[in-house]
């Protein structure tokens, strides 16, 4: 009856990890928990079982058994913590290594990524270093050094474990790349380069086919693409999204959903570029067949940021590809698109797209479908319903009582929708075609992590502190 043992013991695995909130965003990043009686209000003395101030952080909480673990920053410092989920005590903290400081701007940091975990270890990536290993007690167990990375604004994408695999998403203006790590060892599992892609902050999910292998779908620039599991080959893509996307995909049954949103993708936004040889043929002064810096075709281009923008690889001239990229920034396309990549294989933007959905969808916020409709929330406190069955609206309003800018990605349980704003501002929604606000609260701080619900609690992060929240 050894079988028998083996197969209690995963299905208890598999039961204990689904009541915690493993990674970014939760089991399978899908941002829901179980239905556990959830809390409407969330002020420091009204429901509120802990408050813990911790080093700064833009990572969000993700919690295995009796701990919460955090990735911050303080000074120079790079920490990974551990705090007690019932007291709020901060079990201990470790400091990883440092070797650079990546540039990052003002809404970003060096502690971005979310922490994912086993049940059992903790997994982080830091930017600046790569990728190490803690156990529950905070002992190392491996780590694995990555990058220099050529990213702007710093690295935003989350570790996410898979079938015996720890996949990280190293997009970047040049030499982007999907990874797998073996999670015992921290060794290279394989490695698939992504040319057709340039800096991104996504984070992979695992589109689980019926009667298909696992596949890894990673929002990029640009496009979207799935990779199987096991070798890390490129499966297909679908093209028509902005630059820079920053979502979590979304699976229902044989269905995929992404959203992109960037500057200047909205419907009759988009601006028409000539091509390289056109450009070359006015511009290249020298006849090097490269465009320099005193070369550039605008002013605007040849000021400090759209310039560096452009010369992805830093080598002060733009070669094709460069200008490529350029063009593509110029006429970014914002959508919500909703995939059904079947069987198809390769390039299936016109075969496998369901359809497209254009109008108020946020910026960093990744969308929530729970009960059967998606949601979505935007900066200026605009939330949407939308029905996904034929990517048509179904409500847009405001939060009125909320109108900020909006970091955190939606999480619901127990019939009830949580949106947090940057100035802390909390919204509890009831779900529905015609969603209504049921209470605002407000904290103390500025909120750009994502919450964690476990167990009947919600855990919300501000670069202050850590707050658990619960049920009257």
């Amino acid at each position: 009856m050894v079988w028998l043992r083996t197969l209690l013991a995963a299905l208890l695995a598999c039961a204990a990890q689904a009541a915690d909130w493993p990674q970014f965003r939760g089991p399978a990043g899908t941002g829901i928990a179980d239905d556990r009686p959830l809390p409407v209000q969330f002020r420091e003395g009204e429901n509120m079982a802990w408050r813990t101030a911790i080093p700064p952080g833009h990572s969000s909480p993700v919690i295995a058994g009796d701990r919460i673990f955090m990735t911050a920053y303080e000074g120079e410092r790079l920490l990974v913590m551990a705090v007690e989920r019932g007291s709020g005590e901060i079990e201990w903290i470790r400091e990883a290594p440092r070797p650079r400081r990546e540039h990052f701007q003002p809404t970003h940091g060096p502690a971005s990524p979310s922490p994912v975990t086993d049940g059992e270890n903790v997994y982080v990536f830091f930017g600046d270093f790569g990728a190490l290993s803690y156990d529950a007690e905070g002992n190392e167990r491996w780590r694995h050094a990555m990058g220099p990375f050529i990213n702007q604004n710093g690295h935003g994408s989350s570790p996410i474990l898979a079938d015996g695999k720890l996949l990280i998403v190293c997009d970047q203006q040049l030499g982007s790349y999907l990874v797998a790590l073996d999670p015992d060892t921290g060794e290279i599992v394989w490695k698939t380069d992504r040319p057709a892609t340039t800096r991104g902050y996504g984070t992979a999910g695992i589109f689980r086919p019926e009667g298909g292998q696992p596949q890894v779908v990673v929002p990029g620039a640009y496009r979207v693409s799935a990779y199987d599991l096991e070798t890390g080959e490129e499966l297909w893509w679908v093209r028509g999204f902005a630059w820079q996307l920053k979502c979590v995909p979304l699976f229902d049954g044989d269905t995929v959903y992404i959203n992109g949103w960037e500057i200047g993708g909205d419907p009759g936004q988009q601006q028409q570029t000539p091509t390289f040889a056109e450009v070359l043929g006015e511009h290249d002064k020298d006849g090097d067949g490269l465009l320099s810096h005193a070369e550039a075709p605008s002013e605007r281009l040849r000021q400090a940021r759209p310039w560096s923008e452009a010369d992805l690889g830093g080598d002060g001239k733009l070669d094709e590809r460069d200008w490529q990229f350029y063009a593509a920034r110029r006429a970014p396309i914002n959508n919500l698109v909703a995939i059904r990549p079947g069987s198809l294989r390769g390039d299936i933007t016109e075969s496998g797209v369901l359809w497209r959905y254009t109008k108020s969808l946020p910026n960093t916020p990744s969308p929530l479908l729970y009960r059967g409709l998606l949601y979505l929330v935007k900066d200026g406190g605009i939330f949407s319903s939308v029905d996904p069955r034929k990517g048509a609206s179904v409500k847009v309003g405001r939060l009125r009582e909320a109108i900020d800018k909006y970091w955190a990605s939606p999480v619901a349980g127990d019939g009830k929708i949580f949106v947090v704003s940057e100035g802390c501002t909390i919204s509890t929604i009831e779900p529905g075609g015609q969603w209504s606000v049921v209470e605002t609260s407000q904290l103390d701080g500025t909120c750009f992590a994502t919450p964690a619900i476990v167990d009947g609690r919600v855990y919300v992060r501000s670069l202050q502190a850590l707050y658990s929240f619960h049920a009257p």
